[in-house]
């Protein structure tokens, strides 16, 4: 074969016949036209072979060939190369989905050409085809060759190779504005292979973030207990698929009951992991999990022996059990918001913050205070996380537990009516925001 180290644009043989004429000035209104609707088609795709397909076909009704190819040596070595696209198939394949499916070459001209990493406009190919040419059939009878490289960072990988019968047939003038042009688009074209391989990937996370949701939310109670003297009412929302917060609900001898209430630091998956864990561990107590004190410290003394050393995660934590005999509630906080009690009898708010200790699994070895409060009928009793009490409204401002003890006012709600109003009142202030945090309310009605 003949070599092809020429100059970037190559003027061989004489043409046969003069050129095809060139648009000229009073042409531009129509070719505007066109190449308009050219760019609206295009920016109807979000396939990238449904836009290679249509670009194809008005870029051959603009600049006519007789036939054209298109090449690749993503993941090949030189001289090897891949037909992507020919005029001659009858079948049409999908690079992107069906790689395995496209013929490979190995030298010749065209190998020669893709490697070359420049545009080419050869006036006549006939010498350069030799008889072993490896894609003969592809540039059989053609004379006039124009090779566009596509770059993918810096080389260029692609090629669109574009074929007349008679020789000298491309205009050298116009040459420049087709290279740009069919660069551009195969930057394009790649930008949306990217943006399709993308979300792909997204769809992918996405099915395993539902997975990793549906399991978290089947760690929580599936049904509420009955206590007696007690209605109570729940809510349950992660900001993303899957959450870092956690409550439950542990029976107790003698009819008793503990509320498990906590906040693992952090959003997504890997909260939900350590949610996760923390229910293996609040379900794992040696015995029944009573004092509240011991639960927090069996907690605390397996997160920060084994799961929190090498991290910055931790969690806070609040656990009190409830005595329906005497409607005694004992309780232990770990660093997690105080709970509200709204006496309805006495129109107060009392917030239980007397104890308090650090989040669980920042240190080893503590020890958590304890103590206890009577409810009467009538109280409300309602744990919840920070994602309530710092739901941010569009100006950055923050719900604060004022507003959550203003909404408690209303004490001739049911348990489930406190929810919903506390809900509401949070939905008022943030508006069409989303959450940017978890949000958990345990409400229980003392009658």
């Amino acid at each position: 074969m003949a070599s092809i180290d020429s100059p970037t644009v190559a003027t061989g043989t004489l043409p046969a016949q003069p050129p095809e004429p060139a648009w000229g000035a009073s042409d531009w209104p129509a070719r505007l036209a066109e190449v308009a609707e050219l760019m609206r088609e295009m920016s109807t795709h979000d396939d990238p072979q449904e836009m290679v397909r249509a670009y194809g076909r008005r870029v051959r009704q603009i600049m006519p060939s007789d036939r054209w190819i298109s090449l690749s040596r993503r993941g090949l070595e030189y001289p090897k190369y891949r037909i992507t696209r020919s005029s001659l198939w009858t079948d049409e394949i999908n690079p992107w989905k069906n790689p395995e499916k496209l013929p490979v070459f190995e030298g010749g001209l065209l190998a020669e050409l893709i490697y070359g990493d420049q545009p080419r406009l050869l006036d006549d190919i006939a010498k350069l085809v030799g008889p072993d040419e490896p894609a003969a059939e592809h540039l059989a009878g053609q004379r006039s060759l124009m090779a566009i490289p596509h770059y993918d960072r810096g080389v260029g990988l692609n090629m669109v190779v574009a074929l007349r019968e008679k020789p000298g047939a491309w205009e050298p003038e116009q040459f420049p504005e087709r290279f740009w042009i069919s660069g551009l688009f195969g930057r394009a074209t790649q930008n949306l292979v990217l943006t399709d391989q993308l979300k792909q990937a997204y769809d992918v996370v996405d099915r395993e973030l539902r997975v990793v949701a549906d399991i978290q939310r089947s760690l929580l109670p599936k049904t509420l207990p009955q206590i007696p003297g007690v209605e109570l009412a729940t809510y349950y929302r992660t900001s993303q698929w899957a959450g870092g917060d956690y409550y439950d609900f542990f029976p107790l001898p003698g009819g008793r009951w503990g509320f498990l209430i906590a906040d693992v630091s952090g959003h997504g998956t890997p909260a939900a992991v350590m949610m996760a864990i923390l229910h293996s561990l609040a379900h794992g107590h040696p015995g029944d999990p009573d004092p509240p004190s011991a639960l927090l410290k069996h907690v605390n003394d397996r997160l920060a022996s084994t799961y929190t050393t090498t991290n910055e995660v931790f969690v806070t934590a609040f656990y009190g059990i409830y005595d329906p005999s005497n409607r005694k509630f004992t309780y232990a906080c770990a660093g997690h918001n105080p709970p509200r009690i709204k006496r309805c009898s006495e129109g107060a708010v009392i917030s239980l913050e007397d104890v308090g200790g650090p989040p669980l699994g920042l240190f080893p070895d503590l020890e958590f205070a304890e103590s206890t409060v009577t409810l009467v009928p009538g109280d409300f009793l309602v744990l919840y996380t920070d994602g309530v009490t710092e739901a941010m409204n569009a100006a950055g401002g923050q719900f604060t537990p004022e507003r959550l003890d203003a909404i408690l006012s209303m004490c001739n709600l049911s348990a489930k009516q406190m929810v919903d109003a506390i809900l509401d009142g949070v939905d008022a202030f943030t508006g069409p925001l989303d959450p940017h945090d978890d949000q958990t309310l345990v409400v229980a009605k003392v009658s």
